[in-house]
């Protein structure tokens, strides 16, 4: 494959490069939710009982959470545009052993396969974007790896209602195929290949304690979400990723090169965004979890209905790429993380008011109001997140940016099916009502609304885009 020359002017010319990235990580998060939707029919074809279709999710999140910690040193060791395109190739091939699967055992291999790629995806796919965008165009090109997290999550389930009533669940995995191949050649085609960096060996030990703290923190944090395990099981396995994550310290201390670099904390604009990253995270992973509860299981709506109405927040967040860029421009990053946290935690906070005599239009608006907020802020923490990053450290931010998220994701929502649980023991009962998921959803704008203390902070730590007043 010939290299595509480098240049200022080649990152000037289109936004191909972030859009191709883009949508190759909304297809991995697309299919990993419309899975959801899919397990009772699968427990059904493959004579399996309910319970353990949770192993076609867990070990997904499992393979997930042990790959993110190497995924930076791979890409700057083999060059990030041939690992990216070995993740794709391979989540291709492991999303036709899950279409052709026979037994929940082959199934299971699959998804494995698939955490594994999955885990490679996003950080390579931000390697690539920091070495292609000038700081000043940063921005306007991480609002294109935005837009996966974001709408992935809400039109998954909606794909996978619609693929497995008119259809099968095999095609949840069967439409992956053309995409992925189409996504390698527009890769190949137009995704500059940067040469690879000198870096050191791979930290084996860094990897293990890392890996292996973020694969018990995960698992155990989605276990006791999903109730897959005693909560004695899931507490303990939650208590030794800690202690990984101790061990892990104490090695980075005495290893110079370890594997995650944890000497990024010392640079205010990426601790701070990681730090207020991590508040608004937890406030908003677990609401489309909560929002499915609220509308299908306590206000009866259908989940078709549901899912069109959910994706109204998914429009709100496509729409808002148009207005990054102008927005940070009038107000800087830290006033528009600060008040923009502020928007989003009234966007869910409203959503604790729906309910049966509510209108649909009034939902509907609610919600695509939340996404666009949600998604400028996702966007914004995207870009300062890495503004006073070195280049030849960027790799390791991507890769650690990642864990962060993924573990905070899993704590949201483990955090959210905890507290239901509780509050339905305490009133006598063993099913969720509308005031837990209020209670809940109240606790999910607290704290978004709290990460605005931290973003507020970011003052004189993150300069606005060229062209701006400042401060």
């Amino acid at each position: 494959m010939s290299a595509i020359p480098v240049t200022l002017a080649t990152a000037e010319q289109s936004p191909k490069v972030p859009v191709i990235i883009g949508a190759a990580l909304f297809m991995e998060l697309l299919d990993s939710t419309a899975v959801m939707t899919a397990l009772p029919k699968m427990a059904e074809d493959l004579g399996e009982p309910g319970l353990r279709m949770n192993l076609v999710v867990s070990l997904y999140v499992l393979a997930l959470a042990l790959f993110v910690p190497v995924s930076g040193w791979a890409a700057e060791r083999f060059r990030p545009r041939r690992v990216l395109l070995l993740a794709m190739g391979m989540f291709t091939v492991a999303s036709l052993v899950c279409a052709l699967a026979d037994t929940l055992l082959e199934l299971c291999l699959g998804r494995m396969v698939q955490g594994a790629c999955a885990a490679l995806m996003t950080p390579v796919g931000q390697v690539i974007i920091l070495r292609w965008s000038s700081r000043e165009q940063l921005l306007q090109a991480m609002s294109w790896l935005a837009l996966p997290a974001l709408v992935g999550p809400l039109v998954g389930p909606l794909l996978g209602g619609v693929l497995v009533t008119y259809l099968s669940w095999q095609w949840i995995f069967f439409i992956n195929l053309p995409i992925c191949l189409f996504g390698c050649w527009l890769i190949v085609r137009h995704v500059p290949d940067f040469p690879a960096r000198q870096v050191p060996p791979l930290d084996k030990r860094g990897l293990l304690l890392g890996g292996g703290a973020l694969a018990l923190l995960v698992f155990g944090f989605d276990s006791l979400a999903q109730g897959e395990l005693p909560r004695l099981l899931a507490g303990g396995l939650i208590v030794g990723g800690g202690l990984l994550v101790l061990g892990y310290v104490i090695h980075a201390r005495r290893h110079r090169d370890s594997l995650i670099d944890l000497g990024l904390f010392r640079l205010p604009g990426f601790r701070l965004s990681q730090a207020g990253g991590a508040l608004f995270r937890l406030g908003t992973s677990a609401q489309p979890f909560l929002l499915v509860l609220l509308l299908q299981n306590c206000l009866g709506m259908t989940p078709l209905a549901a899912g069109w109405l959910v994706v109204c927040g998914g429009v709100g967040a496509l729409l808002i790429k148009l207005l990054a860029v102008p927005l940070v421009r009038r107000f800087g990053y830290r006033r528009l993380l600060t008040a923009n946290a502020l928007l989003s935690a009234l966007g869910i906070a409203l959503c604790a008011s729906f309910n049966r005599e509510m209108a649909g239009w009034l939902m509907a608006l609610i919600l695509f109001s939340a996404g666009l907020a949600r998604s400028l802020q996702f966007t914004t923490m995207g870009a300062v997140t890495y503004l006073d990053v070195p280049l030849e450290r960027s790799a390791a931010a991507s890769s650690l940016s990642a864990m962060a998220g993924q573990l905070v994701m899993s704590v949201s929502v483990s955090m959210a099916g905890v507290l239901l649980g509780l509050l339905a023991s305490l009133d006598g009962r063993s099913e969720t009502s509308v005031g837990d998921i209020v209670v809940v959803l109240l606790l999910c704008a607290l704290s978004c609304a709290a990460s605005s203390v931290v973003f507020y902070r970011l003052a004189n730590t993150a300069q606005p885009l060229k062209g701006d007043k400042g401060e």
